[in-house]
């Protein structure tokens, strides 16, 4: 048997009975525009740390300048790029994945084969900005917020398409596993 061939992007169903690979769908971060403040801190306290070094009118008031410009950095420009850095969504033909945390890492996921809604919300920033927040939910669990996902319409279109994908190959597998159970015995009929 031989496998079908592609059609354009989308990869070919595996033959029935085979279980589909887990396969690396898409992987993002939320917008790095959150990020704008931190950048002009950054400058501002390379600018100011450039203009008051040496100008200062003792010698040890230079590396209390250089120590208050490193606590500002690492408060208001290096924690902030860590927490973004740190939350990744993944999308594979099986599941949507939400790791975050910086030390302890936490983990949510959502199954395409359970089936789950796909809400779009975007503000006036978002807009602009061509990002928004995806907001999974199958009714059961907490939903699952994709913040500030860039270009959030081509997102819902793919997890859309995984899903039916999904749910295609589940149905199609059922009859497969069900198929070979024996048929339960007719009880008698008490008629006759």
């Amino acid at each position: 048997m031989t496998d079908a061939p592609t059609q354009g992007s989308r990869l070919a169903a595996p033959p029935p009975g085979m279980a589909a690979p887990e396969r690396l769908v898409a992987r993002t971060r939320g917008s790095a525009r959150r990020l704008t403040w931190s950048a002009l801190v950054f400058i501002a306290v390379a600018g100011a740390v450039g203009w008051f070094f040496d100008n200062l009118p003792a010698p040890w008031e230079n590396w209390m300048l250089f120590a208050a410009a490193g606590v500002v950095v690492l408060l208001l420009v290096l924690l902030p790029w860590m927490r973004w850095a740190a939350r990744i969504y993944t999308i594979t033909t099986r599941r949507v994945i939400v790791r975050s945390g910086v030390l302890a890492r936490h983990a949510r996921e959502y199954s395409h084969a359970r089936g789950y809604s796909i809400a779009l919300r975007r503000g006036p920033l978002q807009r602009i900005f061509r990002c928004g927040t995806l907001v999974l939910s199958n009714g059961l669990d907490e939903p699952l917020r994709l913040v500030n996902v860039p270009d959030p319409a081509l997102l819902q279109e793919v997890l859309a398409d995984q899903i039916e994908v999904s749910q295609i190959l589940v149905h199609r597998e059922v009859p497969a596993t069900y198929g070979d159970m024996p048929v339960p015995a007719r009880p008698p009929d008490p008629t006759g």
